[in-house]
């Protein structure tokens, strides 16, 4: 796999999945090597995938300051990445934690973002991550489920806090189809994620919001942000809040999804970020204006 060197000397590699022009992919987690996206439902039969292992994850190095774990910290990576690419403007793709990641950067380097798409992002950089309430009653939308009498009382020892909590239980509430995909895409979350990472990505002290939505209203690139109707972090109310901080933002929610979309149905998934992204090897700038709309 190519790989690059981050401007603190920590060596990065990127994984790349498709043809066409290039769609730069940050994973979330938090700090989840990215792998878990695999193909992310067949959208690399439109566009060429550079799926970023973030620093410690995957295939790319751990840092020799564990400090550089922190969101804010890892904005240059992705500016370095960039400059790797040469390209002078990038495409960006980032799901769950990795949304914090990517509104850092638009805020950062606003002309070098071309499109930005935004898939079940929990707005923690804008300072309202999803509640225990906010989960729990999304999570009481599955109550017909036949797992729910199991998931559903781990699931709120969890969100209250408990000291162990029994991950492969409630692991249901974050899919929208609880199937063989799902359970095979939850058994590879633990060899894929560094947990010591975790906490320091999202450091609070990573993150203002009211300077960030200050740099996010100044973003002139068309911005998609796509919710899962099931999903509990963030709900689709949620979700809304980070299209809110743009200008120029499309908001999406796909039906029955949970928090991987395009693992839940990914026709659906992948017809709707292709349309917003713009067709197979083209540049965005060549394709007109974004597809609006407020579902698909």
């Amino acid at each position: 796999m190519p790989k690059f060197t981050a401007p603190d000397g920590t060596r990065l590699a990127h994984h790349v999945r498709g043809e066409g022009a290039p769609l730069v992919v940050l994973p979330g987690g938090p700090m989840r090597a990215s792998a878990y996206l695999g193909d992310l439902g067949g959208l690399t039969a439109h566009r060429r995938l550079v799926l970023l292992d973030l620093r410690g994850t995957g295939d790319s190095a751990p840092p020799a300051d564990p400090g550089t774990y922190r969101c804010d910290r890892q904005v240059d990576d992705v500016e370095a990445l960039r400059i790797r690419l040469g390209l002078d403007r990038i495409d960006l793709l980032a799901h769950s934690a990795g949304g914090s990641l990517a509104l850092l950067y638009a805020a950062r380097h606003p002309h070098r973002v071309s499109r930005l798409a935004l898939i079940t992002v929990n707005p923690w950089a804008l300072g309202r991550p999803a509640t225990a309430g906010e989960r729990l009653a999304a999570a009481r939308l599955r109550a017909h489920e036949p797992w729910f009498a199991t998931a559903f009382p781990a699931f709120e020892a969890w969100l209250a806090g408990a000291a162990e909590p029994d991950w492969e239980a409630f692991a249901p509430f974050f899919h929208g189809r609880w199937d063989d995909a799902a359970r095979a895409h939850e058994a590879a979350t633990d060899e894929q994620t560094n947990a010591e990472a975790e906490e320091r990505f999202l450091d609070p002290a990573a993150f203002d919001p009211p300077s960030l939505r200050t740099a996010l209203a100044r973003v002139t690139a068309p911005v998609l942000v796509l919710a899962g109707e099931l999903d509990g972090g963030p709900r689709p109310a949620l979700a809304r809040v980070v299209a809110d901080a743009f200008p120029n933002a499309d908001f999406a929610v796909q039906p029955g999804a949970g928090h991987y979309p395009w693992l839940d149905d990914p026709e659906w998934f992948v017809r709707r970020v292709a349309a917003f992204l713009g067709a197979r090897g083209l540049c965005p700038r060549q394709t007109g204006a974004p597809v609006r709309g407020s579902g698909g």
